[in-house]
């Protein structure tokens, strides 16, 4: 990572490898830019380790060892309060998210579950759009639950 960690990578990982920019706050923008080139400066230096490149169908996008990331492979998510759906429970955040083409989950990962109010909220597809379009749909969608 890097020294304010807001750039890792995650080496032999559920997708063998996991590309991860974030950082606090609400600067979308910053966190994809630093993303995309963290990418291709990574991409570069397997090619120059290996003379391979990532793998790429023309269909079906990058190809991920999980299924559920075939496409882009890209979860754009964020952290946000949501106390109004902490009172009407996760049944109810979890259908208006399905109606949005996101999808929450617990700020402890994938299934380390919920506490408080906080919930992270991520787009739900990977397949059949592109790295913009799943960022500005995680972006619609956090919009309108707050």
């Amino acid at each position: 990572h890097n020294k304010d960690k807001t750039f890792l990578t995650w080496v032999n990982e559920e997708d063998q490898l996991r590309i991860i920019s974030m950082q606090k706050g609400g600067d979308v923008k910053a966190v994809f830019d630093r993303l995309a080139r963290g990418i291709e400066a990574v991409g570069e230096s397997v090619k120059k380790e290996s003379g391979k490149d990532f793998m790429l169908d023309p269909k079906y996008g990058f190809i991920h060892s999980c299924p559920t990331n075939l496409g882009t492979g890209m979860r754009a998510s964020v952290h946000v309060d949501l106390p109004g759906y902490t009172k009407e429970g996760l049944p109810a955040l979890k259908k208006r998210c399905e109606e949005l083409k996101v999808q929450p989950r617990g700020t402890r990962g994938e299934s380390g579950g919920q506490t408080g109010i906080t919930y992270d909220i991520s787009n739900k597809h990977r397949l059949g759009y592109s790295e913009v379009e799943l960022v500005q749909c995680m972006i619609d969608g956090v919009n309108t639950l707050v």
